[in-house]
This record gives C-alpha cells, structure tokens and sequence, in this order.
C-alpha cells in the first residue's frame, strides 16, 4: 500500500490516516514525489507548498500520537486554484502582476477543509485572471497539458485543479465555478466534480482588496471541489457546506434534505436548445439514463430545459453590464492574445443602460421561477456538461466562430448556473481515447440528491482516473470498476 498511497481515494486515505495505517507524512511525501515525476508533463500545480504541506503533515501525526480525534480528511493533500487564496501564499490569478500578492488568510472554502484535517500542497494553473478563456493557460504559468492527449485543452478555468487530481497529484481540487469552470475541467479530464447552490458554500472572492463584486459576481460564482470519486466529492461537500461570518449569502440549510417519496424522477435533456450535440457525448447521456433506470429512478426524455436561450442572453447581458467599467483596466493585465476571449464577448453584447439594467435583473428572478418550477415536477436533471468531447487548446480565443463553439458547447452549464441549482459531473466512460461524462443537476441545495444519481451512475460505470499522463495521442484507459 505505501508504494502507492496517492492512487487511494481521499477517503480511504483519510480512514488509513486516523486508523495509524499509514502517517500523514508518509502520505504526503508520496504525493509529492508523485507530483514531481508528473507535473513537469502537465504543468498543473504552478506553486508547489511542499515544505509547508510536511509541517502539517507533521502536524496532523502529533495529534493522532497525542490521542486527539483526527477530522474526516485527516492528511488528504488538495490543490487550490491560484485566484483563491492559502494564507501565506501569493494569489497570483496567473499574471505577472499579482505575482507577489500574498494572501493575508485563507479563504473560506481553504479554512474548512484545513478544519476537516486535509492540507493544501499546491496551487493549480488557471486562464490569466481566469477571463483568458476556457483554455488553462496563464501568463505566468504557461499551459496545462490535458493527461489524456497533449493535443486536447483540460478545460478551465479550473482546469489545474482538473489535471491534479486525475494524474493523482493531489486527493481533491478546490475550483469555482461560473458557468462550467468546474464541471467542464472535470469531464475533459475523467474526473468528478460539483458546482453547489448559490448560497451552499461559504466565501470571500474580496482577493484585490476591501471592495465586494456587483451582484453578479456575488451570484454566478459558487467555489466548488473536484475528486476522483463520488464519495470523495461527498466528503468535501459535506466539509465546505456551511456557514461564515465573512459570507453573510452563505445559508445554514442542512446538507441533506428530506427523502424523496417514491423513485425521483429525472428529466433528460441530451442536446439543450437544440442546437445539436456530439454523438459521443450524446451517447454517453443515453449511459448515465440507462444506468439510472437500472438504479429505479424514473427516467424521462422532455422537450426542453426552461428558457434557455433567454437565460444565455439575459445572464451576457447582465455580466457585460457590470465588467464594463473596468474592462480598460483589466484588458492591459490580460496580455497579448490574452484579451481576445473577453474583447470578443464585449463587442459581441453591448452593455445595458440602468433601465435595461433593472429589467434584466427581473428577467433573471423570473428565469430563475421558471427553474423551480420545471425542478419541482422533475426534482433532477440529466444532460450533457459539454456538447463536445475535448477541445483543442484556446478555440475560444482563436476567433468568433471558435469562441461561439465553445459558448453552444457550455449552454447548459452556463444557464444552470445563471439560475442557481446545484450540478454535479460524473464521467461516463472513455470514447476514442478521451474521457466522457454528464452533469446532474437538481433543485436548490438539494445537492444530496445530485450526488445520490452520480453515485448511482459510478457505481454502473466505474472509476476512470488516476491516469498516467500521455505526451502523444490518447490514453488508452478502461473503468475501474
């Protein structure tokens, strides 16, 4: 077992940790050693905390030699993405300009999992101050490389986070996500990974200083884990739900719900608008039904999601509207090339003037009706995360056409997001040597649910990492069942 301690998943290291199987030391020196033979090949941790991750490893084993009861991710190593900060360190957002901000505390989301026993051995690469694109690649950084196929984006922008984990650098990745940010990384790199209700998870995104964000920032934003398993993701949950004095959004909703009476029934949704979907990934949501059904959910194909196309529109709208004051300022932080993703949606979507500004937001309330509405007959949701297997790196930077493909391809996640409802990705499978996978979204903090259907379907279709990264074509992996 000591000869691979970073192939196990969090919580059974967790479990070996408190049971004195194993020491946290000796748990982190294996991932670390881990990371030093892989990430030279992904460029996934950009800063490594190694000296810092053996003190708390240390740490945590003086504890359990004192008799003290040890937390649920008792020496499990994470990985945190660069825009959230680990006291101590800088939060560089991937530019050179944030090089040397260092973080004055952790943030929340950091404190709770440091609370649970895990400790944080490196932050993960993102796009430059995560508006570079969909593509992980930073100024200061470089590219992450996909594991699967070096020809193939991991996705982003938590996309380091997405490559850690399933090359097993780290046990868990803290990501966040707006609109795909950790759904998207979690399929592309055969990975689970959870997007909670607004309101789930407790944070602070104030990195630049003592100012709060505009309201969409406050709303679309929700910091989300990424795991190697179900289970894992359901410890994390469990540890990140909750509430904080610094987020007075965060609500003390419990982390399960009352048991549905009778099968849950679950709307599915293959090709959302119907602007069409790959068959791969087409076929990968016939998979996860079929394997659903054989759980006693009651499946069932419906037309549509609610408004999507709305949705798309009024969520560009608003958040052009309020990025617009300080797009000359961040542009010239963006680089050269770097701006391109954002410069194309700014000129694509004209900002609102105040009036529209305020009709846009009773659009958003009235959207978000809409939603519950449809969650209340069908409490969850089936459907693609992206409509495409793995992209090429930076697409959606190349030109508009590119940057289009990729905005279809996120649809549902962006309008799940918009509205607010929880979302958890489970891989599916692998197809021509690429990972497949799905998202489950349902009703608001009703994430307990979300991650009883992804378990269901793992349990059906097995484990797809860790993996070994591949410098040419794709891997070549099979399910651990």
């Amino acid at each position: 077992m000591r000869d691979a301690l970073w192939r196990m998943p969090a919580a059974a290291q967790a479990e070996a940790v408190r049971g004195a199987e194993i020491s946290a030391a000796e748990l982190m020196d294996s991932h670390l050693d881990r990371i030093a033979e892989v990430n030279p090949r992904v460029n996934a941790v950009s800063q490594l905390m190694a000296e810092r991750a053996r003190e708390a490893a240390a740490h945590v084993d003086r504890r359990r030699a004192a008799g003290e009861t040890l937390g649920p991710l008792a020496g499990v190593p994470f990985t945190v993405k660069e825009s959230t900060p680990v006291e101590g360190v800088p939060t560089t957002f991937g530019t050179e300009r944030f090089r040397d901000l260092v973080a004055a505390a952790d943030a929340p989301p950091v404190a709770r999992l440091r609370a649970a026993g895990a400790i944080p051995i490196g932050h993960s690469n993102i796009p430059t101050l995560i508006m570079a694109g969909m593509h992980t690649r930073s100024e200061l950084f470089g590219d992450t490389v996909n594991p699967w196929d070096s020809g193939r984006t991991p996705g982003g922008s938590s996309g380091g986070d997405a490559v850690a984990v399933a090359t097993g650098m780290a046990a868990l990745g803290l990501g966040n996500d707006s609109g795909g940010s950790v759904r998207i990384p979690a399929q592309f790199c055969g990975v689970a990974g959870l997007k909670p209700s607004t309101g789930r998870f407790p944070a602070d995104h104030r990195v630049l200083g003592p100012a709060d964000p505009g309201p969409a920032s406050q709303i679309l934003v929700t910091d989300g884990p990424l795991a190697r398993t179900v289970g894992d993701l359901r410890l994390a949950y469990e540890t990140l739900a909750g509430t904080d004095p610094r987020d007075p959004r965060a609500v003390p909703v419990p982390a399960y719900g009352a048991p549905p009476a009778g099968p849950v029934k679950v709307a599915v949704v293959a090709d959302p608008g119907g602007h069409g979907v790959h068959p791969v990934i087409r076929a990968a949501v016939t998979t996860a039904a079929d394997a659903l059904r054989d759980a006693g959910y009651d499946v069932r194909e419906v037309p549509d999601v609610p408004r999507l196309e709305e949705a798309l529109e009024t969520y560009g709208r608003i958040v052009v509207t309020e990025f617009a004051p300080s797009w000359p300022a961040v542009r010239g932080l963006l680089g050269n090339g770097g701006d391109r993703y954002i410069a194309m949606a700014m000129e694509q979507t004209p900002p609102a003037d105040a009036a529209e500004f305020m009709t846009l937001m009773s659009t958003w309330m009235n959207i978000r009706r809409s939603w519950a509405e449809f969650l209340d007959t069908y409490p969850l949701l089936l459907g693609p995360v992206f409509t495409e297997p793995p992209v090429e790196p930076g697409i959606e930077s190349r030109d508009r056409a590119g940057r289009d493909r990729v905005g279809s391809g996120m649809r549902l996640c962006s309008a799940t997001s918009f509205v607010g409802v929880p979302a958890v990705a489970v891989p599916t499978g692998v197809a021509d040597g690429l990972p497949c996978g799905v998202q489950i979204a349902g009703r608001a903090f009703r994430e307990d649910l979300c991650l009883e259907a992804a378990q269901a379907i793992e349990d059906r279709l097995g484990v797809l990492t860790p993996i070994d990264p591949r410098a040419g074509g794709p891997a070549g992996a099979t399910p651990v069942r």
